[in-house]
């Protein structure tokens, strides 16, 4: 039995969702949220296998309330299900943890095979949503960082504080910030954990 949690605020959509699932077997929808504020309490105390996650909910949106989940359960599968197909959100959801990201005209035959896949490892994206993802990477991995942006990084790497950098590369600590929010936009990663990761990874940087 593959245990569902749906966190929805339209619901219509919501309890459609939950009649199909609970109407397949195999399946089990054992949570319903209309927000991630309640879902954050309710599916760390009850967890299923897969959640599914809208973006646009009323509160804490779906991409912080995926974060905060996946910092409680770090072994949670999460899918985003939305009518959002912006490239800024894809890459903010997958970074915030999710593993897979549809769109709510997917055919609900789909979406029972998703949610099935999402339990066995995989992650399932819509078409065009693959298509974003793979045409981003082919194009453009990220976009070059500036000479001062890597010395951002580098320091990053060594674990330094914003107050520490600031005061090693001799500018202000908002300066640092904005630097990092350049940082993180072009790497496409949403945080100093992935940052360092992924410049350790692609050799961006030569400190440890």
């Amino acid at each position: 039995m593959i245990t569902v949690a749906i966190v929805e605020d339209d619901t219509d959509i919501r309890e459609s969702l939950t009649l199909l699932i609970n109407g397949t077997p195999g399946f089990s929808c054992i949570g319903t949220y209309r927000d991630c504020e309640t879902a954050l309490d309710g599916i760390v105390d009850d967890p299923p296998e897969v959640v599914l996650m809208d973006l646009g909910l009323p509160g804490m949106s779906g991409i912080e309330g995926t974060r905060l989940l996946k910092e409680r359960l770090d072994e949670l599968s999460l899918v985003v299900l939305t009518v959002h197909d912006e490239s800024k959100l894809v890459f903010e959801a997958l970074c915030a943890g999710a593993c897979g990201y549809l769109l709510k005209d997917t055919p609900p035959a789909k979406l029972l095979e998703a949610i099935r896949e999402t339990r066995d490892g995989g992650a399932p994206m819509s078409t065009q949503i693959a298509r974003l993802v793979v045409g981003s990477f082919r194009t453009n991995p990220h976009e070059a960082l500036t000479p001062r942006e890597t010395e951002v990084l580098e320091q990053l790497c060594k674990g330094k504080s914003y107050k520490m950098i600031a005061d090693t590369l001799f500018i202000s600590e908002e300066t640092v910030r904005r630097h990092i929010k350049h940082i993180y936009k072009k790497l496409q990663v949403g945080s100093k954990s992935e940052a360092v990761a992924k410049a350790l990874k692609e050799k961006l940087v030569y400190a440890a």
